[in-house]
């Protein structure tokens, strides 16, 4: 009897089923081989909580910048996500400096305002998409108000973000890749606009004031700046839609997020995290777990893996959001730590006690529908209503 052909972990992650819910299927992989050499991406794979945070901590045995394993890097590739110390310093203390100057307070307050608005219009229809129409349009006014500048049309931006995105797991479909380096490349100079007439206030301002004599080039600035656009947006706009679609599908945890808020954020990136993997490269032979991994092998992160990892978490599969301490790796450790993690932490507080605040009874009427991005998680739509008496509810 012939025997069935067998299924490659990683790439059933993208069927319909792991995409509603990856987490039985890392824990698979993690029981069965927590370090994996994975063909198709020519690649270790991490599903350990120890060891994801030992390579993300670990900047000298474990390169962001893969010139340091002799690759060839695109210059729109260059930036702040992209550069090791001690490249990578300067152009952080810029952004950093940039960042710790903004009224974030004013900001926030602002923000709120128009959320509480935002809301209120659509409680007066029967139901809404959460993605199109909230998730997305706040994550891009968040982050262009921080960088001082106009939010560009979402027709025109979210398309291209995209295209970024499905570039991130080129390693399993190689045909994402030159698209989304041309998109990158259509980003960063859409943000280098931005430098040659920069506004009076915004992030943007104080880089624009302070990169003369900063030591860092003109490319690598603008890439950065298309890096904070872009990584701000996404991280912000799936973190809330993946939020969302944990508290409305989940009994009681609409409720739960109101009476725990200061660790409920926390627990929702956890549970479902936006940044699902991550990837290094390792410049000097290591063991790691009992394997040896030799210099220039790659190293792929499964942090949604880890996040799951019972030996860190107890009761990892349930949403807990009272859960303390929670050192979950949703916004990476050691030198690439996000710099916005604290503002991504507050807009998400912003928008889900509001609508815990003021819509208690808010409700999923369709199951929430999944984007095919392994690298990145998030909704491509997610039916919602605010109004009790109307809709179906939905559970998982």
């Amino acid at each position: 009897m012939e025997q069935a052909a067998a299924v490659d972990p990683i790439l059933d992650l993208a069927s319909p089923a792991n995409l509603r819910n990856p987490y039985p299927a890392y824990a698979s992989m993690r029981e069965a081989t927590p370090v994996l050499w994975h063909e198709l991406l020519g690649s270790w794979v991490l599903t350990r909580h120890a060891d994801c945070l030992a390579v993300l901590t670990d900047s000298n045995r474990f390169a962001s910048d893969w010139r340091r394993a002799g690759e060839d890097i695109p210059a729109p590739l260059l930036s702040v996500q992209t550069l090791d110390p001690p490249e990578h310093t300067a152009i952080r203390h810029l952004l950093l400096d940039g960042f710790r100057a903004q009224d974030r307070a004013a900001l926030h307050e602002e923000l709120e305002r128009w959320i509480a608005d935002l809301l209120a219009d659509l409680a007066e229809r029967p139901s809404f998409d959460f993605v199109g129409e909230l998730a997305e349009p706040v994550a891009l006014r968040f982050v262009t108000a921080f960088l001082g500048v106009p939010a560009p049309g979402l027709d025109w931006f979210v398309p291209m973000s995209r295209t970024v995105v499905d570039g991130m797991d080129a390693g399993l479909w190689p045909e994402k890749h030159e698209p989304a380096v041309a998109a990158r490349a259509r980003l960063a100079e859409y943000a280098g606009g931005w430098l040659a007439d920069p506004p009076k206030d915004g992030l943007i301002a104080h880089v624009a004031e302070n990169a003369p004599g900063s030591g860092v080039a003109e490319t690598v600035l603008r890439n950065s700046l298309r890096a904070v656009l872009h990584a701000g947006y996404e991280s912000a706009s799936r973190l809330l839609g993946n939020a969302a679609a944990a508290l409305l599908t989940t009994p009681g945890a609409l409720a739960a997020f109101r009476d725990s808020p200061s660790t409920a954020v926390d627990e929702l990136i956890r549970y479902d995290a936006p940044v699902q993997a991550d990837a290094r490269v390792c410049v000097t032979d290591t063991e790691l777990g009992g394997v040896t991994l030799r210099a220039g092998d790659p190293v792929t992160l499964f942090l949604g893996a880890a996040h799951h990892d019972p030996l860190r978490f107890d009761h990892p599969a349930e949403l807990r959001l009272d859960r303390a301490p929670n050192p979950h790796l949703g916004f990476g450790r050691g030198a690439h730590a996000c710099l916005g993690a604290s503002m991504a932490i507050r807009l998400t507080g912003s928008v889900l006690g509001a609508l815990a605040r003021d819509f208690p009874d808010a409700r999923a009427v369709a199951e929430p529908e999944r984007r095919r991005n392994l690298t990145l998680r998030g909704l491509d739509r997610f039916e919602v209503t605010l109004r009790p008496d109307t809709g179906e509810e939905v559970r998982p």
